[in-house]
């Protein structure tokens, strides 16, 4: 790499806002707020709206679309059209 042209990568706290989970990686995000993580050094902490922790996906609430009803809704709307 190119040195002086890169940010900075650095140690970083992120926490999920809706559970609270805060997990500690490497990134180039920065932010005023700080944390004191486990180990006793404190790091810079980015509260984030969704993680694998909150994600629908992850935690197995996710909807199931019910796509037979959208394909008859589209026939019962267009219909079979011939051209």
């Amino acid at each position: 790499m190119k040195p002086g042209i890169h940010p900075e990568y650095h140690p970083v706290v992120f926490q999920d806002q809706s559970t609270g989970k805060a997990f500690l990686t490497r990134s180039t995000a920065t932010s005023a707020n700080t944390v004191t993580w486990e180990d006793g050094n404190t790091y810079p902490l980015i509260v984030v709206d969704v993680t694998s922790d909150s994600h629908p996906f992850w935690t197995g609430n996710q909807r199931v679309m019910d796509t037979a009803g959208r394909v008859e809704k589209f026939n019962r709307r267009y219909g079979k059209r011939v051209r």
